[in-house]
């Protein structure tokens, strides 16, 4: 046990509010439109930061910024490694601006699909990331900025994401757990022996690194001088076929062949009758402890660098996790584990006094859960499409029952539009209900509107909403369909929809009720 461990911690907290009244959108930066098939950290972010301070919205909220794959269903939320950035989303443009390359090499762009095409987006930016790197490959060594960055950041990320996508590239992408048994057991000497034989895929791999960080770096000083805050976002599980896991075998449950003995998901719910079987490995909590949470602070530490906020995702995990053996083909059978609770939040709150953290408190939520939330003063969220059940008046997401210390959504990247779902999900009499509970008629057309308004009243100090909603947009728009494989992730907003007009009209509702 670490010897930090055995400090007495305070047994309550101060209430640590959010700041005042405050709102903001939900956009992921692949959802922004550019010339190459997929958002990225380029022009069109900069606008859309222009436009969030024009309507007067204090946060920007985004999805995970780490790797992603096709083979892993283009998710940010299942990705190789839980510190890195993702190439896909490193901007063309700011490379020709910042003399990596030349503005010819990047002119001629992809063809406009209206959503994210991953493939040809990935083998772009793959093709032109390579280039660069043959450019410039003899210049990095007295690369100032290259080597300030390897200088500050955390090689224990940088030298093992390098190494294990080097050695996957190697095995032409087969998960680690596959890999001849030296590699897959990270034989030491094994391993030097292929750094010396590797070292430009190595460097090539940091290089890359270095300026996705580069130029997120810049794009969230921009945001800073605008007065807009980030809110990031924390997945609770890494991929198994991950960096992470490879380089941290002793803090999951694996079997002898470093296959998961059970996995993580979630019993039957709202999504899935069957529950949901999401295949991530189970930490081994034991361990970490022994270990004063090392591996969660880095990763803490390291994604409070680069966001201002950050939204725990499945916070229910940290009170009690749900395990299914890995033979089982549903969640039908799983059941629940405890968590780490309250020692692991003491050792945060020592290293992140202000705790800077949204609990992602949605699903199936127990006592122990709302306790250790509350414990801490997290503020947890609030969904107005959960609202509107036969029991309104004591229903938690109903805005006359929100506290001042929680966000309010319309919904989250996991849910339906607004309009979407009253078009879609819900019977007549719920729709009876949301126009009792508004006070008159809505329709199609006008209810996403109508809930923007709702979460702009609500009592919660910060409110959220998707752009999708803020838009009026149908299930087209949609982000994710929990449980399902394919066709997420995709969708993209027009430029033409951010219109001043827009910014000017949300300007005005969220200074009407103390939000701009």
């Amino acid at each position: 046990m670490n010897c930090e461990n055995q400090t007495p911690a305070p047994r309550a907290y101060p209430i640590k509010k959010l700041p005042d009244r405050r709102s903001g959108i939900l956009l992921h930066v692949t959802s922004l439109p550019s010339r190459y098939g997929i958002g990225d950290l380029g022009p069109a972010a900069y606008a859309f930061v222009d436009f969030l301070a024009a309507a007067g919205q204090k946060y920007w909220q985004i999805l995970p910024l780490n790797p992603t794959a096709t083979v892993l269903g283009n998710s940010p939320y299942s990705s190789f490694s839980s510190f890195a950035g993702n190439p896909l989303l490193i901007s063309p443009e700011i490379l020709a601006q910042d003399g990596f390359c030349a503005p010819s090499d990047i002119r001629e762009g992809l063809p406009d699909r209206g959503r994210v095409d991953y493939e040809q987006a990935g083998g772009y930016k793959e093709n032109l990331l390579g280039k660069i790197f043959e450019a410039h490959k003899g210049t990095l060594e007295r690369h100032a900025g290259f080597q300030d960055f390897l200088a500050r950041e955390n090689t224990r990320w940088l030298d093992g994401f390098a190494l294990f996508q080097t050695i996957k590239k190697h095995f032409d992408g087969a998960p680690w757990s596959l890999w001849p048994p030296a590699f897959r057991d990270r034989d030491e000497c094994e391993l030097e022996a292929y750094k010396a034989q590797a070292a430009q895929d190595l460097v090539r791999e940091k290089f890359i690194q270095y300026l996705f960080f580069k130029q997120w770096a810049r794009l969230k000083k921009y945001c800073s001088e605008k007065g807009v805050r980030v809110i990031g976002d924390l997945p609770f599980y890494p991929t198994c076929d991950s960096a992470d896991v490879w380089e941290n075998k002793e803090l999951f449950k694996l079997d002898k062949n470093q296959c998961p003995m059970v996995v993580a998901g979630v019993p039957p719910d709202y999504f899935s009758e069957t529950g949901q079987c999401w295949g991530n490995p189970v930490y081994q909590w034991d361990a970490l402890q022994q270990s004063g949470y090392g591996w969660w602070v880095r990763r803490i530490r390291h994604n409070l660098e680069m966001f201002d906020v950050l939204r725990l995702d499945h916070f229910r995990g940290f009170a009690g996790h749900f395990e299914i053996q890995a033979s089982e083909k549903t969640a039908v059978n799983g059941k629940w584990v405890q968590g780490p609770g309250e020692d692991f939040f003491h050792i945060l709150a020592r290293r992140f006094p202000k705790l800077p953290f949204i609990a992602e408190d949605l699903g199936h939520i127990t006592e122990d859960v709302i306790e250790l939330r509350e414990k801490f003063s997290l503020p947890g969220m609030r969904l107005l499409l959960f609202a509107f059940d036969q029991d309104i008046a004591k229903n938690p997401n109903a805005v006359h029952n929100h506290p001042e210390n929680c966000v309010v959504y319309t919904g989250t990247h996991d849910n339906n539009t607004v309009k979407g779902w009253y078009q879609t999900e819900i019977a007549e009499k719920d729709r009876q209900r949301i126009e009792a509970y508004l006070g008159h008629a809505t329709n199609k057309d006008q209810v996403a509107a109508d809930l923007v308004r709702l979460g702009m009243m609500s009592p919660a100090r910060t409110a959220i909403f998707p752009l999708q909603d803020i838009l009026g947009l149908s299930e087209d728009a949609r982000m994710n369909m929990p449980s399902t494989a394919n066709g997420n992730w995709g969708w993209r907003v027009s430029r033409d929809l951010l219109s001043p007009g827009l910014a000017a009209k949300l300007k005005e509702i969220s200074r009407l009720f103390g939000r701009a």
